[in-house]
């Protein structure tokens, strides 16, 4: 199966707002296979559509330690959020090596057709439910880092762009 590249921060198109799936058919079910393996391949725990130039509101999931849960989340809709909000250590995949604290419910539920268009309610908690909020983010537009200060911002869009610099020279 062949691998996506997955867009990096400052890239633009990962601000771009995705569009609802209109229908789960083979070429939706190949996306998710394509997300899922470079999504492991890669070391990651989630991958939103967003980050591979697809936009459209498809992210894939796998928290489990034998990485062998895949999670499918088509068109995903948050029906509540607990008001209780911790700050916890989030990386993404778009933005390599940076990692800082953003804050998240601690707990969700959120409806979504799974690969074979079946709607699914996934209750949600920990882990689970940070990765799911921080995916969700993707699908509008928003990465993580926009959770922190401008200087930060500024920093991790330097070194990003430098690091991107000096991978090309090489």
């Amino acid at each position: 199966m062949a691998l996506l590249p997955i867009l990096h921060y400052p890239d633009p198109r990962l601000h771009t707002v995705a569009q609802p799936v209109a229908q789960v058919d083979d070429t939706i079910r190949t996306m998710v296979q394509r997300m899922l393996a470079t999504m492991y391949d890669a070391k990651g725990i989630g991958l939103a559509a967003t980050q591979v130039d697809f936009h459209q509101r498809l992210v894939v999931i796998d928290v489990s330690e034998e990485r062998d849960q895949p999670l499918v989340l088509i068109n995903p809709e948050v029906e509540w959020a607990s008001d209780i909000k911790r700050k916890g250590e989030e990386g993404c995949l778009s933005v390599p090596g940076i990692y800082d604290g953003v804050e998240r419910s601690l707990a969700v539920k959120v409806r979504a057709l799974d690969e074979h268009g079946q709607s699914r309610l996934i209750e949600a908690e920990g882990l689970l439910a940070v990765c799911i909020q921080h995916e969700m983010d993707h699908l509008n537009g928003k990465v993580f880092v926009q959770y922190l200060s401008q200087l930060k911002r500024d920093r991790i869009k330097a070194k990003l762009l430098k690091a991107e610099r000096d991978a090309r020279r090489h």
